[in-house]
């Protein structure tokens, strides 16, 4: 599995992600969206049942999950 950046407005469309070499820092705006990880398919993460369900999970928990990770709140 690999790391993807949410980039783009849309969490369930594969091309607003970035593919990124580690798990990236996760900066910002509280309760947002930051990152995946999930299969690469040709350089786009693969949006199946079990990660879209993760990312629904962790929004609603405000929680990081494994594969799923949030901004962080500001201190």
């Amino acid at each position: 599995m690999a790391w993807f950046s949410f980039t783009g407005t849309n969490p369930s469309d594969p091309s607003h992600y970035t593919l990124v070499s580690s798990q990236p820092s996760c900066l910002g705006t509280p309760q947002q969206l930051c990152a995946i990880q999930a299969n690469n398919e040709d350089g786009n993460p693969d949006l199946n049942d079990a990660i879209l369900s993760e990312m629904t999970e962790a929004l609603n928990d405000q929680k990081n999950t494994t594969n799923v990770k949030l901004k962080v709140r500001p201190a």
